[in-house]
């Protein structure tokens, strides 16, 4: 895990270095100021010249501009290493996504994925500053510390070997009661987000059925239980400055006591008051020292929960990949299922696709019909290899799918879901994700295809029209319509329409349809669709039922021959028919 962490160093390993560096000598200056201040004390004690006074205070006020100018360098190197550790992490965290297949995605919910990008690469940025800096400094600090104390009065050194114990002790119970908490509120995070999420995303359905009140419990019962655990952590980590405190006071009054003890009893032949003056502030140093390895054990500790989820994303390898010398050229649009099964999980009870063996020609039009659970939309799913097969062979344009590279494959196959998306910019800049390249007059044509352009020229900016995220400010069939004139703008060999003119009334999708027959023939067509009248022209219809075809051909021969698309037409058409009757 380390490993893969620090992989995301990169290009700051210099800031890296630096910090450490620059803060061992900022406490080595913090050590040696107290040496000098308890000389000064002892020669003003025994009497001295102005000159000598004035030696030690320009000796003092070098090393404390040192001691500065040390401490700010390590705090710019170490802003730079950890803000540049933190935002290597978070592209690797995007990118692995990008490169994660549907069934990585489904092994990792959104508001999962969310908390890991946000508030778990926050922590480990925080543990890493940490470690680089405030880790370095304690130690370093502890150490050169207690060696000045022994060096100027070993007699009350022996002090801290009795208070350090029982402040450890005290540090040690505490981090062992916070650390649990911390591994369990980040799957708590992870509902809260989840929450918000939903509720953004369906926020028109949440007003339509007035479900605000349920919304509004639902947040407040996660955020609860956020509060409860972060509550409770707390009053577990406020022990630190009580303990913190009693020890360094109970250290100071030991300090003191037996520092006059001895100073009166050898007449300060022993110990002088400029050593003892000095012990006090090394006793707080050393103090603050074991405060902050406290502070760090336990920021440690919560960043080591983060810091796994990060991995596991990292470590997590797509199902899907590139083959070896992959095929780089789809030669046409053909589609071949041969004896195709498919689950979404190897621990799946059943599988959603059983037996499929479907031949598509190139250029064919294809209706693909069925009951809702009958697996239309994993079947199309396969043929860009969002799902690769459990079973069988899949082929377009004669190459088996998984022999092909990736990009290519998906390249000359275009998806137009029911519930496509639209992302915040104009309609140009949305449409270029089809061709980046594509010129205004063919962003024209295939809206025209798709009857968008109609539409479009109704707006006051036409196609520089803004787009608001997600697509809220135009309806469902132009969002629809949009969609599908970014996919034709790729010139795919195969268009997969999976219910995409739902929202769309049926004269706008007879011309949906006749555009495509006349203007792209030669692309393979595949529209799954719940209405017959989207899909009775088609060169063939199959009918789905729980994952198998339960019948193919004409739109006149399934009548004849298929009950549930003969049921299915029926219960469409009766409305027309009573109507014409009456």
């Amino acid at each position: 895990m380390i490993k893969k962490l620090a992989s995301c160093i990169r290009e700051y390993k210099r800031d890296t270095i630096l910090t450490p560096l620059f803060v061992a000598l900022e406490v080595v200056l913090e050590c040696i100021i107290p040496m000098f201040s308890a000389e000064l004390v002892n020669a003003l004690s025994s009497g001295t010249e102005m000159s000598e006074v004035v030696r030690y205070g320009v000796i003092m006020l070098i090393l404390a501009f040192a001691s500065l100018a040390c401490g700010a360098l390590s705090g710019f190197y170490c802003a730079r290493a950890s803000s540049g550790f933190a935002k290597n992490l978070r592209r690797d965290l995007f990118y692995k996504v990008q490169d994660f297949s549907f069934a990585n995605i489904d092994r990792f919910s959104t508001s999962s994925l969310v908390t890991r990008l946000t508030t778990d690469v926050t922590n480990v940025q925080n543990a890493f500053m940490m470690i680089i800096r405030v880790a370095v400094r304690t130690p370093f600090m502890l150490i050169f510390a207690l060696i000045m104390a022994i060096r100027m009065a070993p007699q009350l050194a022996v002090i801290y070997l009795a208070i350090v114990p029982i402040l450890s002790i005290g540090l040690v119970v505490i981090a062992k009661l916070a650390m649990p908490i911390f591994r369990t509120l980040f799957k708590k995070y992870d509902a809260l987000n989840e929450s918000v999420q939903e509720n953004v995303t369906g926020i028109r359905v949440v007003k339509s059925f007035v479900r605000e009140k349920y919304e509004i419990e639902k947040f407040d019962a996660a955020s609860q239980v956020l509060k409860k655990d972060f509550t409770h952590v707390e009053k577990i980590l406020a022990f630190n400055s009580p303990i913190m405190q009693f020890c360094i006071y109970l250290t100071m009054l030991f300090i003191s006591f037996y520092g006059a003890k001895v100073i009166v009893g050898s007449g300060a032949t022993t110990l002088d008051v400029g050593n003892m003056q000095s012990m006090l502030v090394y006793s707080m140093q050393i103090m603050m020292s074991l405060m902050f390895i406290s502070m760090i054990f336990v920021m440690i500790t919560m960043s080591v929960a983060s810091a796994k989820r990060i991995v596991e994303v990292l470590d997590d390898e797509s199902t899907i990949t590139n083959p070896e010398n992959p095929v780089t050229k789809v030669s046409d649009g053909s589609i071949d299922f041969s004896g195709v099964q498919f689950a979404y999980s190897a621990d799946a009870d059943k599988n959603v696709l059983e037996g499929i063996d479907l031949h598509i020609a190139s250029g064919e039009t294809v209706g693909i019909i069925g009951g809702t659970g009958s697996s239309k939309t994993s079947l199309i799913q396969l043929i860009p290899r969002l799902y690769d097969v459990t079973g069988g062979e899949l082929k377009v344009g004669g190459v088996d799918v998984r022999k092909y590279d990736l990009d290519t494959l998906r390249g000359q196959v275009s998806v137009v879901l029911q519930k496509n998306v639209l992302f915040s910019g104009t309609i140009k800049e949305n449409l270029r994700w089809g061709d980046e390249n594509a010129d205004d007059t063919e962003i024209e044509r295939v809206c025209k295809l798709a009857q968008a352009d109609e539409f479009i020229q109704r707006f006051p900016d036409k196609y520089d029209t803004y787009i608001e995220q997600g697509g809220t400010n135009v309806s469902g069939g132009q969002k629809q319509r949009l969609c599908i004139a970014r996919a034709l703008l790729k010139k795919p060999k195969i268009l997969i329409l999976d219910d995409s003119t739902s929202a769309v009334d049926t004269h706008t999708d007879a011309l949906i349809r006749k555009a495509f027959a006349e203007e792209i023939p030669d692309t393979t067509k595949i529209i799954i669709a719940q209405r017959i009248s989207s899909v009775q022209d088609a060169d063939k219809i199959v009918v789905l039922d729980g994952g198998r075809i339960n019948g193919m051909g004409t739109h006149e021969e399934l009548l004849e021959n298929n009950a549930i698309y003969r049921e299915v037409y029926t219960s469409q058409m009766r409305p027309d028919t009573e109507k014409e009757v009456s």
